[in-house]
């Protein structure tokens, strides 16, 4: 600046009457205060001191709380002429050269949240109401996994959700925009490449005198937060021996008898104890009996149906939860089950016979409690009658 205005001296100075910087002849002091206010100043004629010209400019800053003022000084005089137009220039250049650093450190502002975006998997979005156009910046894109800018339709993407999630997101969406609200919402989609995906959808909608006007918000790749769910709830509600429910799972589905909570009512019981199980775990060692429980859970599996919840509830002891939507025929079903282990087990290399003895209970009107007793009567039945075999419950 100094040299473009051809003067002896140029400096930063800032609301402490401090000197940031300066270079050239030595830097004035003792400036009148009313030299820096919001308008650039000038005297021709110096300050009355050894300065013979003085122009003070302010430079406009991101943070106007610190405002910064650009001063020129000169041992020549200018005619007022003169002076005007360069402060004129000046202010046109300082003017220029704060509209590119506002335009760089914005860029740099951009820069910086796509690649906290792209790390956290967070994508910004926004769709204008009720023209429906919408605008993603890059993280949303490769959620979706479709081209960075490419041409993107509310019809299209809302296609990519799964009917559930979709019916969901449009219900909560629509009470959004009628109440000029937000929500929080979980969603599975099917990319463009047919891979399934989890995104955390968050939602604002914004308006003018109570109109909708825009909905924003962003959309974060919860994909392996949803796996990590998925696979502890899976290890909390498992066998981990035979790969079948747990007692846990089994109790919470026995208790929600008509599906009030997981959907599906129970509509029978069956309880199975293995046969001649003890001999062969004292006898042949837990690994052997460990195989004889596998083997159990993969007969099991086979027999029941494959809505049914098939469970290890103790030791030797197993369960089936029929799907009380489904006609079944338990008498069928229980004679499966028992013939599935006239086949013997391999053992190592020797052949073990394992029987079954089985008790089923149909659900009517009983409660968890007593649908459980009513089935363990009856597979004390079963073996009783000499094992291997099956009995239903029969109400007196």
């Amino acid at each position: 600046m100094r040299h473009l205005a051809a003067t002896t001296g140029a400096g930063l100075m800032g609301t402490d009457q401090r000197w940031k910087a300066h270079v050239g002849t030595q830097a004035p002091h003792n400036l009148d205060p009313d030299l820096f206010g919001p308008f650039g100043q000038v005297l021709p004629k110096g300050d009355g001191s050894s300065l013979r010209f003085l122009l003070v400019v302010p430079i406009p800053t991101i943070d106007e709380t610190r405002p910064i003022w650009l001063v020129l000084w000169d041992d020549k005089s200018r005619t007022e002429l003169a002076a005007n137009i360069l402060l004129a220039r000046m202010t046109e250049l300082t003017a220029h050269a704060a509209m590119a650093r506002r335009r760089s450190a914005e860029r740099h502002r951009q820069y910086l949240i796509e690649r906290a975006s792209a790390t956290a998997r967070i994508g910004i979005w926004s769709c204008t109401l009720p023209e429906e156009h919408l605008t993603w910046t890059d993280g949303v894109y490769d959620l979706f996994e479709l081209p960075r800018g490419s041409r993107i339709d509310r019809t299209t993407t809302l296609a990519m959700y799964t009917p559930e999630s979709a019916r969901q997101m449009q219900a909560l969406r629509s009470e959004a925009i009628a109440t000029l609200g937000d929500f929080n919402f979980d969603a599975e989609i099917v990319t463009a490449r047919g891979n399934r995906r989890w995104m955390r959808i968050t939602a604002t909608v914004d308006g003018i005198d109570g109109r909708p006007r825009r909905i924003f918000g962003m959309k974060q790749n919860i994909t392996e937060e949803k796996q990590l769910a998925e696979r502890t709830r899976q290890l909390a509600e498992t066998d981990s021996l035979t790969g079948l429910a747990n007692r846990g799972r089994f109790q919470a589905r026995l208790d929600d008898l008509h599906g009030h909570r997981h959907g599906v009512p129970t509509g029978a019981l069956i309880l199975i104890d293995l046969d001649n199980f003890k001999g062969i775990n004292d006898g042949l060692g837990h690994a052997h009996g460990d195989a004889c429980l596998i083997g159990t859970g993969q007969r099991l599996r086979q027999c029941a149906p494959a809505s049914a919840l098939v469970s290890r509830i103790g030791g030797d002891e197993f369960a089936i939860l029929i799907d009380g939507r489904e006609a079944v025929d338990l008498d069928v079903l229980s004679s499966a089950i028992v013939r599935a282990f006239d086949q013997p087990f391999l053992l190592g290399k020797t052949a073990y016979h394992v029987g079954a003895s089985v008790g089923v209970a149909r659900r009517i009107d009983q409660d968890a409690d007593t649908l459980y007793r009513n089935a363990d009567t009856a597979l004390y039945a079963a073996k009783s009658a000499g094992r291997g075999t099956w009995r239903q419950f029969r109400a007196a």
